[in-house]
């Protein structure tokens, strides 16, 4: 059986308006199982939300390799690329992303219309999701109708709609309050739990990432083992 996903010697940089390179990642490296739940920590600015964005397909990178299940996700076409995202990957960001004229259903539901699944089968399943996140009351609303908390608990449901192997999230509850924030860090950890999914998540809270499996600092382009944060 291979690992869920391993990052290999990867780099990443950008070039600033003054014309210089600015080195992000650094030959960093990552392995992770499925099931795990992963927590990266470092300042703001050192590369968490471009490790992510890496790991998920989103952008490529200069140097390095990213396998799923064993395969080389860059070896796959740009379309290939789209059709894994949709259907193994489900990101969680921190400002929710959802698309305002539909309701939270709806939203939930999108990705798998997007990957060709019935209406009333994407439906049903998007209903049981967010009723399982406390939000079977809220399914005909649209998002100026929610709550922050509870629109980042759509969210969580939209990433969790195709039955994702991999889950990436960037702050998810970074935008919440202390209550909220906490409640959704427990939804989570469930969720993990019960689907075997492999959980990577960029965050600054202490309390999520003391509920982690492994706490990961990224310094200097590189990921560090760090001692978990006392509950």
């Amino acid at each position: 059986m291979y690992p869920r996903l391993v990052a290999e010697d990867l780099e990443k940089g950008f070039s600033t308006g003054s014309g210089v390179r600015l080195e992000v990642l650094r030959g960093l490296s990552l392995t992770v199982e499925a099931g795990e739940v992963v927590a990266i920590i470092g300042d703001s600015g050192t590369g968490k939300s471009t490790l992510l964005h890496l790991l998920g397909a989103l952008d490529r990178p200069d140097n390095g390799h990213v396998c799923y299940d064993g395969q080389d996700i860059f070896e796959q076409s740009d379309d290939a690329l789209s059709r894994w995202r949709n259907t193994s990957v489900g990101f969680v960001f921190q400002f929710h992303h959802l698309l305002p004229e539909f309701s939270a259903l709806e939203n939930v539901a999108m990705p798998a219309l997007i990957a060709g699944q019935g209406r009333a089968q994407a439906q049903a399943r998007a209903e049981t999701l967010l009723e399982q996140l406390g939000l079977g009351m809220r399914l005909g609303h649209r998002p100026a109708e929610l709550s922050g908390g509870e629109q980042q608990r759509v969210a969580v449901a939209r990433a969790l709609m195709n039955r994702p192997a991999l889950v990436l999230a960037d702050e998810p509850s970074g935008s919440l309050d202390t209550k909220t924030a906490e409640a959704l860090h427990e939804e989570l950890l469930k969720l993990s739990r019960t689907h075997d999914q492999a959980f990577i998540i960029a965050t600054h809270n202490p309390t999520l990432s003391g509920l982690c499996d492994r706490v990961l600092l990224l310094e200097d382009g590189q990921l560090w083992a760090q001692p978990k944060p006392q509950k």
